[in-house]
């Protein structure tokens, strides 16, 4: 993609996210965010099909650059000056969901959550999936690796919707003690 598509691309997730924040998905119009992007119809169109692509494709950037940034270790956006970084993957993707690049929290946390959620929870299935239930663990022969999966994942997103109503009290590390309390049982 040239640079040009690029911006173009950024525009149209800029104008998308923002109304997000105004409204619900589903009042949302694709020429509502035409407008906002300042492009053309066919413009829009030559990248999303529908305002469905366009949701998958936000999320997929948003919630991939999150998840993939967690499992890179020397991927630290500066949060981590005095060199220590966090062990645990899951107290990593806490301090990028802090940052809130790009508005995530508020997008889990709007109106149109629910889409977002379920992007998010898949993302970090994949994330478990790699990190946790692919790794030879004995304890939970009996239990179904997707099932384990599903509910780790639930688990997390859980967690952090109850951080984000909290008004983020806790620090992402004493938030990664929490949850690694109640799921280092099962692994």
């Amino acid at each position: 993609m040239d640079r040009r598509q690029q911006k173009t691309r950024a525009a149209i997730f800029t104008a998308f996210s923002t109304l997000l924040a105004e409204k619900s998905y589903s009042r949302i119009t694709v020429q509502e965010i035409i407008d906002r992007a300042n492009v053309g119809r066919t413009t829009f169109y030559a990248h999303f099909e529908t305002k469905d692509d366009l949701l998958k494709a936000l999320c997929e950037e948003l919630f991939g650059h999150i998840i993939d940034s967690a499992l890179d270790c020397t991927h630290t956006h500066g949060l981590y000056s005095d060199g220590n970084a966090p062990e645990s993957v899951f107290c990593h993707l806490l301090q990028h969901l802090q940052e809130n690049e790009n508005h995530i929290l508020e997008l889990l946390s709007c109106e149109s959550s629910e889409l977002f959620l379920r992007y998010f929870k898949n993302s970090l299935n994949e994330l478990v999936q790699k990190q946790f239930v692919n790794q030879d663990r004995r304890n939970y022969l009996m239990v179904p690796r997707d099932f384990l999966v599903n509910h780790i994942s639930g688990s997390f997103v859980e967690m952090v919707l109850w951080w984000i109503k909290g008004r983020m009290k806790q620090a992402p590390e004493e938030l990664d003690r929490y949850f690694r309390a109640v799921i280092e049982p099962i692994l």
